[in-house]
């Protein structure tokens, strides 16, 4: 497996399986199966993968730790930038198909319906983080900065979440299983930083306790 991972191969079928979603929209576009209100479907459907896009970005930490299998990492980048392109389709069919361009009709949206507010909160979030996916920008920014700049992968989530929930207002069954999803994902990654940081004081204790030989 983690051969596989390591080959060219793994990332070329990532990225074809990642535009499954855009080719499976474009072919029912194509037939005219995108029911009767065909903004609202593409808008929806833009906007579910943004979500599933980011938990799968989330998920790879835990799961390369759970798994044993480090070369995920590799694929962390091409998912969240997946996300990022699945969130400026949602964008643009809100903004563009829908909104026709008028930004004080974009305005007057974001302003009184709370569920655009997060919404464009959560999409914003995740420029800063597809701008510095980079390995120039790690370098520009330093390790330590450049995670805890993307640490903001949480919130867009997070705000992603908020917004299916005030849009679907009665039916959130969809949103709520997003919500357990990113709640468990959101544990287990406190859950590793609490048992790295005890690791690593326990360490560090046992380096600073002198031998037998050193107490005598």
């Amino acid at each position: 497996m983690s051969a596989f991972l390591r080959s060219k191969y793994a990332k070329a079928l990532l990225f074809a399986a990642c535009l499954l979603p855009l080719g499976n929209l474009l072919l029912r576009a194509l037939h005219g199966e995108l029911t009767a209100n065909p903004i609202e479907f593409l808008t929806h459907a833009t906007g579910d993968w943004t979500l599933r896009f980011l938990l799968l970005t989330l998920a790879i930490t835990p799961f390369r730790r759970i798994l044993r299998l480090p070369d995920l990492i590799r694929f962390r980048r091409m998912l969240g930038l997946f996300a990022f392109f699945y969130g400026c389709l949602h964008f643009t069919m809100w903004f563009g198909v829908d909104k026709f361009f008028n930004l004080r009709d974009m305005v007057d949206d974001v302003e009184k319906r709370r569920f655009i507010t997060v919404g464009m909160l959560g999409f914003f979030l995740m420029v800063p983080l597809a701008i510095t996916s980079t390995a120039g920008w790690i370098r520009r920014l330093g390790g330590k900065r450049w995670r805890l700049l993307h640490r903001a992968i949480y919130a867009s989530a997070i705000a992603g979440v908020i917004h299916y929930f005030w849009l679907v207002k009665s039916d959130i069954h969809k949103p709520l299983d997003y919500a357990c999803v990113v709640g468990v994902l959101l544990a287990m990654r406190i859950a590793a930083w609490i048992y790295d940081k005890r690791k690593h004081g326990a360490r560090e204790l046992s380096a600073g306790q002198p031998t037998t030989a050193e107490g005598l």
